[in-house]
Parts: structure tokens; sequence; C-alpha cells
């Protein structure tokens, strides 16, 4: 091959370069948003609520969603939303009504991790990476919005920069201390903390719960023991008996939001409130442990 080949060919090969940066320059970028629901249900809350328990207020999910949308728009100008990927926990990957309303909003999708006896998230994260990895892997995003906090959040953001996508972490204004992990804040590409005047709009505080009946004598103890297992047996049926086990090891104790589930439940049965009936409350637990050890 002579000198005029050689040159032919690199005019040649530079020519088809040149095209292909001009077909990337015509490409718009593309970012999406992902959601961790239990970071934002348990960090906007408690910052709005004073509370991380969901049952205690309502969240406006889709005008929150609206809002991410609105704000990734800004920030990424010359971009086009993907979608908004929305992760949260439910009992056996069953979505609740509140989280097939979301499922059914435009560019929205739902994907779910499971929920344990103890009410905690289980599989989220790697739903995250899985997503995050895949669309960067397949040039599908150039920028993720990630609003998360915790640690295990890392691998997926290492997981989509290693294919070239950015990754900007959006977190809540903490309550007191912080709600992010700091390897994680430091792994991001950069960083946004939304505060108390914009989460205010997206949550309400639910009333609390009065009953006709306060003024009646409380029930007995025998009555409340027996409570606690009829809640225990429905449980075991809807939850399934590998879920209930897990709190066996816990015995005598109930961890928290389980023992919140179990006081709410009883006083919707009872149609009155437990609060101020410690020794009831124990009567209920002794009932609820009682049923549960007797079926393991």
């Amino acid at each position: 091959m002579n000198d005029a080949d050689i040159a032919q060919r690199l005019e040649r090969t530079n020519e088809l370069l040149q095209r292909m940066l001009v077909e990337v320059a015509k490409t718009p970028s593309t970012h999406a948003i992902f959601v961790d629901a239990g970071y934002v249900y348990a960090s906007a809350g408690l910052l709005v609520a004073g509370t991380e328990d969901r049952r205690a207020f309502d969240l406006d999910a889709e005008g929150l969603i609206e809002a991410f949308i609105d704000t990734a728009r800004t920030i990424f100008a010359d971009s086009r939303l993907l979608r908004v990927y929305w992760y949260d926990g439910a009992r056996r990957r069953i979505h609740t009504p509140e989280q097939q309303s979301i499922a059914e909003l435009p560019d929205v999708k739902v994907r779910l991790g499971n929920l344990n006896a103890n009410n905690q998230q289980k599989g989220v994260d790697s739903l995250i990476r899985s997503d995050l990895e895949s669309l960067a892997r397949h040039r599908a995003i150039s920028d993720a919005a990630l609003v998360g906090g915790d640690e295990d959040l890392v691998s997926a953001v290492e997981a989509a920069q290693g294919y070239g996508a950015r990754v900007h972490l959006w977190g809540i204004e903490a309550a007191e201390g912080g709600n992010q992990a700091e390897p994680l804040l430091w792994e991001v590409d950069s960083q946004r903390v939304f505060d108390l005047d914009f989460w205010r709009p997206y949550i309400t505080r639910r009333p609390v719960t009065t009953y006709e009946n306060e003024g009646e004598p409380p029930p007995s103890r025998d009555e409340a023991r027996f409570m606690g297992a009829q809640i225990a047996a429905t449980w075991l049926a809807e939850r399934g008996t590998d879920v209930m086990a897990e709190l066996l090891p816990g015995h005598p104790y109930l961890p928290g939001p389980v023992d919140q589930d179990l006081l709410m439940e009883a006083e919707r049965r009872l149609s009155r409130s437990l609060r101020g009936h410690a020794v009831l409350r124990r009567a209920l637990r002794d009932g609820f442990w009682q049923q549960l050890q007797s079926r393991f």
C-alpha cells in the first residue's frame, strides 16, 4: 500500500468521524429522575409533619413529581425527560391504592421492592442500581437526578458513572443532623437540597382520630389481650408466616412500626384510643405474642 492509498483511507476515516460527530451533536441529551420514596416519606415527613410515620400525613405525590420535573427542566435545559422512576416498598410487591395512582401518572414508572414485617423496604436499592446502570450502559440517559440518601446507593452511582452518565444527588433539608450518607455525597457529580418551603405544599398532617365512645369505660385486660391475638391471627393470614416469623427473635419487643400498626389496628377495631392506657397496651402485646408463638 502506497502513501496515496494511506492518505485516501485516512481522509475517508476523517469524513466518517465528522459525520458521526454531527449526528451525535444532533441527538438531544436525556435525563431521568430516580426517587427513593422511603427516603422522601421519612425525611420530608419529619421535616414538615414532625414524624417519619407515613400514616400520620398525606403526600401529594403528583404535585411533588411535577415539581421535580420542573426543576429538572430548569437544570437540564437542553435535555429531554425520559421518565420519573418511583421506588417504594409493598407487601408481596402488590401495589397499594396510592402506589397505583402514582403508577398511572404520565412519564412515571413505579418500581416496588418488598416490605418486611418491620415495615422496612427490601430490594429497593438494588432496583435503583439495576435501572441506573442499565440506562447508562445503553446511553439512554446522560444525566440522572437521584432523590435519596442511603449509603447503599453509592454502588448505583458508581455503576452509572462508569458508563459516562452524570449523577446529581437531590436531598431534603434535615430536621436535625443529616439524612444523606457522606460516602454518597462524595461520589455524586453535584448536590442540591430542597428546603422546608419547597416541601410544605406537598405534605399535610392528618387530623388525630377521635372516637364517639371515649367517655365509656375502657376494655378489660382480657379483652385487650384477646384483641392482640386476633390481630396476630389476621396478620399471619395476610402477611404470611415467613414475614411474621421475622419478629420472633425480637421477643418480647416489637419493632416501632409494627407496634404502631398493632396499636392503630386495635384502636380501629375497638373504636377507642388506647394511648393513655399503658396496662392495656401491654396486654395487647401479650396477646399478640401469645398467638404468634403458638404458630411456630
